[in-house]
C-alpha cells in the first residue's frame, strides 16, 4: 500500500541547531516496502555487471582448418581438427559466454523505493546549508573537523549528498575512506542502504524534490 507521509527535518549549521526546518513529501510504501527497495537494489547492482567474460568455442578459435593427419594408418587417435577442445589450445565446450544481465524496473517503483528508504533513514539524516561544505583550499583537515563537529566523528559510513559539483570538496573528502560524495540527481539505492549517517544539503533536498516530484 502506497501512502504519503510528510517529513520534517530540522537543520543544522555545524554543530548548532538552528530555528529552521526542511520538509519534504514522501510516497513510501509501508506494506512491502522492503521488498521494493531489495527490487531495486537488485536491479542496480546486476545493471552494474559488465557480463563481458567470453570463452571461444571451436568454431571461433583461430586456425585448425585443416585434418592434422589421415584418417588411417599412423597408429594415432583420429583427429580432425587441431582446435578440438580435447586438445590444447582448443575451443572450450562450455566456458562462459557474453550475458546480458541489466534488468527493468517501472520508474515509479524505482522512485518509491527510493522515497521509501528515504524515509527509513530520516533519523540518521542531518541537513545543512551547504554553504557550510564550501571550502577556500582543498584540504581534508578542515571538513573532517566540520564532520566531527556534527558528532559524527565514529561513523562508519557516511553520505554526503550535495546540489552541485564542488572541486574543492571533492578533493578533501578523497582521502577519507568512509565517506562518500555525491550529487543529488545521482541518489541511489547502494549509496543510501552502505550509509550509516547522511548529510544531506538544503540545496540538495530541494533537487530531491524536483527529480523525484516528492
Amino acid at each position: 500500500m502506497v501512502k504519503e507521509q510528510i517529513v520534517e527535518y530540522p537543520v543544522y549549521e555545524l554543530d548548532i541547531l538552528t530555528n529552521q526546518t526542511q520538509t519534504i513529501k514522501l510516497k513510501i510504501s509501508d506494506s512491502n516496502g522492503m521488498y521494493i527497495i531489495h527490487r531495486s537494489l537488485v536491479k542496480q547492482m546486476t545493471n552494474n555487471r559488465q557480463g563481458s567474460a567470453h570463452s571461444k568455442t571451436r568454431s571461433e578459435v583461430r586456425g585448425g582448418g585443416r585434418k592434422p593427419w589421415k584418417q588411417k594408418g599412423t597408429g594415432k587417435a583420429r583427429a580432425g581438427s587441431i582446435r578440438s577442445p580435447l586438445w590444447r589450445g582448443g575451443g572450450v565446450i562450455f566456458g562462459p559466454r557474453t550475458q546480458n544481465y541489466s534488468q527493468k524496473m517501472n520508474t515509479k517503483e524505482r522512485k518509491l523505493a527510493l522515497q521509501t528508504l528515504l524515509f527509513n533513514k530520516q533519523a540518521s539524516t542531518l541537513i545543512i546549508p551547504e554553504s557550510e561544505l564550501q571550502l577556500s583550499n582543498p584540504k581534508t583537515k578542515l571538513i573532517s573537523q566540520k564532520i566531527s563537529n556534527l558528532g559524527l566523528k565514529n561513523s562508519k559510513k557516511i553520505l554526503v549528498v550535495v546540489e552541485k559539483k564542488n572541486v574543492n570538496l571533492y578533493l578533501a573528502l578523497r582521502n577519507l575512506q568512509n565517506i562518500e560524495l555525491i550529487q543529488a540527481n545521482q541518489i541511489n539505492i547502494v549509496s543510501l542502504l552502505k550509509a550509516d549517517n547522511i548529510i544531506l544539503t538544503k540545496e540538495g533536498l530541494l533537487t530531491i524534490k524536483v527529480t523525484y516530484n516528492a
